[in-house]
């Protein structure tokens, strides 16, 4: 019988199941976790960032320097086998997500991945599969699903708040400015759709609780056989529900969706990089309001701390993280489908 990954954990020592704390590693020194997660582990109750890993030792020095990370490796290998790192946050580029989030797990090592999960639906199901043989817990980093804000959202529809649901619409641009950027590379399964319209599929699939039954898709394209830069596209799900989304990586900067039913309207402005120190905002419109409209505020908080406690309360109680990986590996055919509707 496998053992329970609280055994694992007690196995290693005392340090870990005393101080009820994951001990982190970072693979890699991308931006996303310089500017964003590794600060909100750090703040998190559950876990400390212990180490970092490049494949240059001097950026992995420099960015351990400057977060006052105890440890820089010069290699992903070196990170992985370190019997101090508890679970392992994962912001490679996209097309080296399965190798080295496979690679953890065959150590030993749970996984939180950036989003998408891999660069295709193939992929992200080989993931799953590895994972769940090898009894690793494996999460994606979809920081916003545990934002009070979304959370409200979902309450708020499950319990009928706009009746019956029949458009979801759903946005998220923003203008990359560095044309070496990854996100403008198709061998780095990069794009528009990937990036941020991942997103857009994320709260539809969410809030409908449904997989589309068909999509259709339309986008425009870097040169040369480059990546999507711009992309629309619409979901029929089962219930009847359609969801309608537009992701770039060209054009001003916004992040929004609108769920919209028989009887109200919610629209969130904020919806998926939220600031964490200001209170966020749902609008609200339906017939028992004063004057049909209302604003629910939501206390400020931390997606990615919030993301990385969850994940860490899953292994220090041996329970699954709250969104399940195979969730991932569904998102992911979904955007493959996108992907070659909009190629068609």
């Amino acid at each position: 019988m496998r053992p329970t990954f609280s055994r694992i954990l007690n196995d290693k020592g005392l340090q870990v199941s005393a101080n009820r704390q994951i001990r982190w590693g970072i693979l890699s020194t991308a931006n996303i976790g310089r500017k964003r997660v590794v600060p909100a582990m750090q703040a998190a109750r559950n876990g400390r960032v212990v180490a970092v890993a490049s494949r240059d030792v001097a950026r992995a020095k420099s960015f351990a320097d400057e977060l006052s990370i105890p440890t820089a490796y010069g290699s992903y290998e070196e990170l992985i086998a370190d019997p101090n790192i508890d679970a392992i946050y994962n912001p490679l580029p996209n097309h080296m997500h399965t190798e080295w989030s496979i690679k953890s797990a065959e150590a030993g090592k749970p996984v939180l991945c950036e989003k998408p999960l891999a660069s295709d639906a193939a992929e992200a199901q080989h993931m799953v599969d590895t994972f769940a043989r090898l009894g690793i817990p494996l999460a994606e980093a979809f920081m916003y699903r545990f934002h009070p804000q979304t959370q409200r959202v979902k309450k708020m529809v499950d319990e009928g708040a706009v009746g019956d649901v029949r458009l979801i619409s759903a946005s998220f641009e923003f203008n990359v400015r560095d044309e070496d950027d990854i996100r403008l590379k198709a061998e780095m399964a990069g794009g528009s759709m990937m990036d941020v319209g991942c997103y857009c599929v994320s709260i539809a699939r969410m809030i409908t609780g449904e997989e589309p039954h068909r999509v259709t898709a339309t986008a425009n394209y870097e040169p040369n056989g480059g990546v999507d830069n711009i992309a629309g596209g619409t979901l029929h799900f089962p219930s009847g529900v359609i969801a309608v989304f537009d992701s770039g990586v060209r054009s001003y900067f916004t992040h929004r969706y609108e769920v919209r039913g028989t009887s109200g309207r919610i629209v969130v402005d904020e919806a998926f990089v939220i600031n964490p120190t200001l209170p966020s905002k749902i609008r609200y419109w339906h017939d028992d309001a004063p004057g049909g409209y209302e604003e629910i505020e939501i206390p400020a908080a931390n997606s990615y701390t919030l993301m990385a406690e969850d994940f860490a309360d899953a292994l220090l109680n041996n329970r699954p993280p709250l969104f399940p990986a195979q969730d991932a590996a569904d998102a992911m055919v979904v955007l493959d489908n996108l992907r070659a509707a909009a190629r068609r």
